[in-house]
């Protein structure tokens, strides 16, 4: 009961956002438009609001953290060995790589929400404030080294640099810890108008992510897609769950690093992979099948 209580209203949104996309009563415009609303003001609003109101844990967030970042890491290294072994071209292995660790944070935040509630919002909070900025980093060094460009490691550094210090989540996960830590409280006006800002968005992230899925480039890229899509959602997850143990990391900390593990990839590797001269038809297509896979690594994690 748990799975269809939990995953089958994101899946739901999801569908919603596929078909109004399809009947054409959204379009490229509303999902721009609705993608930045979502990513520079609801969500970063939402990660200050939910952390800065919840209680500071007792070391659990910490170990949480360094299993996740550790599982992300090898699974990395093990994209850039597949990268070898499939004879990935340079044009496609930056969008390969980027596949297999990258995860949709608001599928995250909102299967989190639904089954784990407020304490595990917390957590996953905490733990995407602390991967993101390595996931960038990895991200952006491989894509740069295979695009071709030539660039100075300073240039390299600042790109780096700039990417992390504005990035809005990291910026609203930094904001809503210092918050907790300083034992404030919001004020009754603020919570309510905070509570008002969020309730949207993860009904929006969620259409707007329905809406971008497409099979366009599955066909001539369902090879290293699900390649991609078996380290995202099946290693990744089971060298997970071995580091949370191995990190003694029990409870709501240890299902929402399970849900984070078994989430698939993140749109955004689409965006980054244009930006860096890769595969945008192989993003597509890795994006669209570990999305529709995750539907079982999803309800075998909210089994464990």
């Amino acid at each position: 009961m748990i799975i269809l209580n939990a995953i089958f209203p994101i899946f739901s949104l999801l569908f919603l956002g596929n078909l109004l996309k399809h009947f054409k009563i959204t379009n490229e415009a509303f999902l721009k438009t609705s993608d930045k609303l979502v990513y520079f003001i609801f969500f970063p609003v939402m990660l200050f609001w939910k952390i800065g109101s919840s209680a500071p844990d007792k070391g659990a967030g910490l170990n949480l953290c360094l299993a996740s970042i550790m599982a992300v890491v090898i699974v990395y290294l093990l994209s850039l060995l597949a990268i070898r072994l499939f004879h990935i071209s340079s044009f496609q292995a930056g969008s390969f790589s980027q596949a297999c660790y990258r995860f949709n944070t608001y599928i995250g935040m909102a299967v989190v929400m639904t089954a784990l509630g407020e304490s595990g919002v917390r957590y996953f909070g905490i733990l995407i404030g602390f991967v993101i900025p390595i996931i960038n980093v990895l991200a952006v060094s491989t894509l740069i080294w295979h695009s071709g460009k030539k660039a100075s490691c300073g240039q390299n550094a600042r790109y780096l640099l700039k990417a992390l210090v504005s990035n809005p989540l990291i910026l609203g996960c930094i904001a809503g810890i210092l918050f907790s830590r300083s034992q404030a409280c919001f004020p009754v006006f603020i919570d309510n108008t905070f509570s008002l800002m969020t309730a949207v968005t993860m009904p929006l992230a969620l259409i707007s992510i329905g809406g971008s899925l497409t099979l366009s480039g599955l066909k001539h890229n369902t090879k290293i897609s699900l390649i991609a899509s078996m380290l995202k959602i099946l290693v990744l997850p089971v060298m997970g769950f071995f580091l949370l143990k191995a990190f003694y990391v029990t409870g709501t900390p240890f299902k929402a690093g399970m849900i984070f593990f078994t989430l698939p990839t993140s749109t955004a590797i689409y965006v980054l992979s244009a930006q860096l001269n890769s595969d945008t038809q192989l993003a597509s297509a890795a994006i669209m099948l570990s999305t529709l896979l995750s539907f079982i690594s999803l309800s075998a994690a909210l089994l464990i």
